[in-house]
């Protein structure tokens, strides 16, 4: 093969066992890479499994694009059964690890099982050691990585935990370079269940691609379109921090835990005050389009900022301060922690004691920087009632305080940074993403108001109507197949694209320079189809008789309630006219009414050996 390796290194802690499995060309082509592959393998290897048990499989996949100078090419999917939701998870990061690991000669790391002691994992090609980390428990991500590169050089990549992913926090995540996270539904915490402290790599070996010469005259034109775009130098200055302002004017910004749309000191953490604090700017391997934007924070720290970390964990607290959100984005990085969950589980608190929910005198109320920065550490280390409480996450509190009319997730991840009471569109896609209510998968909030963040100096306000259009639901799976499929298994960013414009047909002439594989716009469609329909299979699968139509549904927030300012006062979602939505969502997917792929449609998508598993659990169509 070109362009893969075709090898897949498989570690069992339990029997501290190391050895490289090979897997089969025609793998490589229907899955791609990433998340593709990491689907396949928690599909065939991950059944009904404890999310927190050593019979977890804990994925760490790269595609073709990785390793090589591609336009922003340097990601890896974190993949895992997970703790937090019970269903599929993943996320992906920007690190050299995922450069070093292709060079080393695999695609993918896979562990199983748990470690006696706590350990890491040390790859220098096919050199692999299980090392203590006895030494490195208990520390944060940034010291973990700083020891780690003392030890074995700079020019390697490391994947670590914090405290918070020792200590199995629900939302705990796998960090890499002071900044860079993967895996909101629990990988930290998978990690952490199998005391795996990090993973350090160090490849030199060179990655067989199909056309060498090609590959290198498409990426530099590429490049080159990106560093010349008309919107590139506003993103160079703000980056995603340009949304704050954006999501404020479109009554859209996450605002004490989601009960409005806009807030009164929105000026004073977006864009153009980070502006004012920036100290430097850090970006992933192969990209030249930084999104990193560090300042220094209210205790004379580092911190990188970006739109989402700083909607939760400001506007959605009532945090108005721009350096005491960035303590808090800090915290969350170095002990290891979602920062989307944390300010997600702190505004849920935040509002159940403003309910007399909870009555406890640690709990910070909406605005209290000093308690949430205390909640925040005390959640990290599972410290007391509340700490602890919050470490579950908001699905399992709402269960516990019977306070679902307030809870803000999907399937049991929390909302990221869009309020959805006038956007149906967004709301769906946050009902439909493949790990819950996320984003990343199909941002289509931007093109339901008819706008983008990043068009001049100021964000653009537009007249806005809400509408039930069945092109909505097209749309979201347009952007499914793409941001969630497309990018996910080559494993690329897709921000060059969203925004600044790179054109897409690049992607498939890169991947067939790489692989000599000629994928047609058919092709990759149908390969992002066949992966949401086999994570959608996994969620039906691993929840047994708990899955139903229910599961795709936005927070019930968003129906009953209505934005408490702005021009669309009072306004919210129709759940009548919603469902019509999903019901036409399905029906473009060619899954049932219940949101379960149809036995046609598996065999369409080649996962023909997906039906009779299926069938153990419910009847298909």
């Amino acid at each position: 093969m070109k362009g893969w390796w075709g090898r897949i290194l498989r570690v069992d802690l339990t029997n501290n066992r190391v050895w490289v499995q090979e897997y089969p060309e025609e793998v490589a082509k229907k899955f791609i890479g990433g998340r593709g592959l990491a689907a396949w393998i928690l599909w065939n290897e991950a059944k009904n499994v404890d999310p927190l048990g050593p019979d977890n499989k804990l994925v760490f996949a790269s595609g073709p694009f990785n390793g090589l100078p591609t336009p922003s090419g340097g990601k890896m999917v974190v993949a895992a059964k997970s703790p937090l939701t019970g269903g599929y998870g993943d996320g992906n990061l920007g690190t050299m690890a995922t450069v070093h690991l292709r060079k080393a000669g695999y695609d993918a790391i896979v562990v199983e099982g748990r470690a006696k002691k706590p350990v890491y994992l040390y790859i220098e090609d096919d050199n692999v050691s299980i090392l203590s980390a006895e030494g490195l428990w208990g520390k944060g991500t940034f010291e973990t990585e700083r020891e780690l590169k003392n030890i074995h050089g700079k020019n390697v990549g490391v994947l670590s935990i914090g405290p918070a992913g020792e200590n199995l926090v629900r939302y705990a995540v796998v960090m890499s370079q002071e900044g860079r996270a993967a895996g909101r539904p629990g990988m930290g915490a998978v990690m952490g269940s199998k005391k795996l402290k990090a993973v350090v790599i160090k490849g030199t070996k060179e990655i067989p691609v199909a056309d060498k010469e090609k590959l290198r005259e498409l990426s530099q034109e590429a490049y080159n379109a990106i560093l010349n775009s008309p919107g590139y130098p506003f993103w160079h200055r703000q980056g995603t921090m340009a949304t704050v302002e954006w999501t404020n004017e479109n009554s859209a910004l996450p605002t004490r835990n989601f009960q409005d749309g806009s807030f009164e000191f929105a000026r004073s953490i977006d864009g153009y005050t980070m502006e004012g604090m920036k100290v430097k700017q850090r970006g992933c391997p192969y990209c030249n389009m930084p999104c990193g934007n560090v300042v220094l924070d209210a205790e004379g720290q580092e911190s990188e900022l970006d739109y989402e970390n700083v909607a939760l964990l400001g506007s959605n607290l009532g945090i108005g301060k721009l350096n005491e959100v960035s303590v808090l984005n800090r915290i969350a990085d170095d002990m290891g922690m979602d920062t989307i969950s944390l300010g997600g589980a702190i505004a849920f608190i935040m509002e159940a004691k403003e309910r007399g929910l909870i009555k406890d005198d640690a709990a910070p109320e909406f605005g209290d920087f000093k308690k949430a920065k205390q909640l925040a550490l005390d959640i990290a280390y599972r410290r007391g009632e509340l700490g602890n409480l919050a470490a579950e996450g908001v699905m399992r509190m709402a269960e516990k305080l019977n306070a679902e009319d307030f809870a803000m997730h999907v399937k049991g991840l929390e909302v990221s940074g869009y309020n959805c009471y006038i956007y149906p569109a967004m709301a769906l896609a946050y009902a439909t993403s493949s790990i819950g209510a996320h984003h990343k998968e199909a941002w289509v909030i931007a093109w339901e108001i008819g706008t983008a963040p990043i068009e001049g100096e100021k964000a653009k306000k537009v007249e806005y109507n809400i509408t039930y259009d069945p092109v909505k639901a097209a749309k979201v799976v347009e952007l499914q197949r793409l941001r969630g499929g497309l990018f996910e298994m080559l494993t690329a960013c897709r921000l060059p694209w969203v925004e600044v414009g790179l054109s897409l047909d690049y992607y498939p002439k890169l991947l067939e320079a790489i692989t000599g594989v000629r994928y047609t716009w058919d092709d990759l469609y149908n390969a992002a189809d066949r992966v949401y329909a086999l994570i959608r299979a996994y969620w039906v699968r691993e929840l047994g008789g708990k899955w139903g139509r229910h599961m795709d549904y936005p927070p019930k927030r968003w129906f009953t309630e209505g934005l408490k300012s702005g021009p669309y006062r009072g306004q919210h979602l129709d759940r009548e006219k919603y469902d019509g939505l999903l019901s036409e969502y399905y029906r473009i997917r060619g899954w049932d009414e219940r949101g379960i792929p149809k036995k046609e449609t598996l065999r369409k998508l080649g996962l023909e050996e997906v039906i009779p598993e299926l069938e153990k659990v419910t009847k298909l169509e």
